[in-house]
């Protein structure tokens, strides 16, 4: 099992990868702290903990107060997942609202930037670490009319890059997964799905002819909290079919 006896913390777990990476994340050993604004509610975490059995829901909503839970409560995090998402709003540049940029931004690139850096200081102490953003290929090729979604998503890169090289000292890895044409619901949804003229034009622009699977983005995003990624940092690794 890949990810035995390590400890991943993965965040929003109720939105894009987060129900796959967890289940994907306990099916290959780990032990997963799993955060969500939702889990304020406690009828909220006992379910997420029925259904995914084996994972721990955390109900810090505030980054400092989830972290210091997490590191008193097992010790250690061995893997932090950034699944973040916000909605990829159709925004032409001259219908663009300033405050939805920021939303975006806030939600795509300050937020795990600032879990980042609260679990980093525990990582480089031990000398070992994965750090994982999950992401969008759409800032590897631009997409029109989505400026504001792309370049929040592109501030991933740049932290992906420039945090490898400051942490790789440290033994301390950082990578992004680029996923699009993935599976889940937030992006691709039922009513989508059902559509068999909007999926026949959507798969005519996915080289290998098809929407990915949320378990295979999850695989990918698993492998790279491994030991097995041990030697692979810096990088953002398109999940898009061949789309980038």
């Amino acid at each position: 099992m890949l990810l035995k006896d390590r400890v991943l913390l993965v965040t929003n777990v109720t939105r894009f990868s987060g129900h796959g990476v967890t289940e994907r994340a306990l099916a290959w050993g780990a032990t997963v702290l799993a955060h969500d604004p939702a889990f304020e509610a406690p009828s909220a975490r006992r379910k997420y903990e029925t259904q995914f059995a084996g994972a721990h829901a955390l109900s810090p909503v505030e980054p400092e107060a989830l972290v210091a839970l997490a590191l008193k409560r097992y010790g250690r995090i061995d893997a932090l997942v950034n699944n973040d998402a916000w909605p990829a709003l159709r925004a032409p540049l001259g219908e663009a609202r300033m405050q939805d940029y920021r939303d975006a931004l806030e939600a795509m690139a300050v937020a795990p930037f600032r879990m980042t850096q609260l679990v980093a200081p525990a990582m480089r102490a031990r000398k070992a670490g994965r750090i994982v953003f999950v992401s969008s290929a759409a800032p590897l090729r631009g997409i029109a009319n989505y400026a504001p979604y792309v370049s929040a998503r592109a501030a991933t890169l740049g932290l992906v890059q420039s945090l490898a090289k400051e942490l790789g000292r440290d033994g301390v890895t950082v990578n992004a997964v680029g996923s699009n044409y993935v599976e889940n619901p937030e992006y691709f949804p039922p009513a989508l799905l059902a559509d068999a003229a909007a999926m026949k034009k959507m798969t005519a622009q996915i080289p290998l002819g098809r929407l990915g699977k949320a378990s295979e983005l999850a695989s990918t995003v698993c492998f790279l909290c491994s030991e097995g990624a041990g030697f692979v940092t810096g990088q953002t690794i398109a999940h898009a079919g061949g789309w980038a």
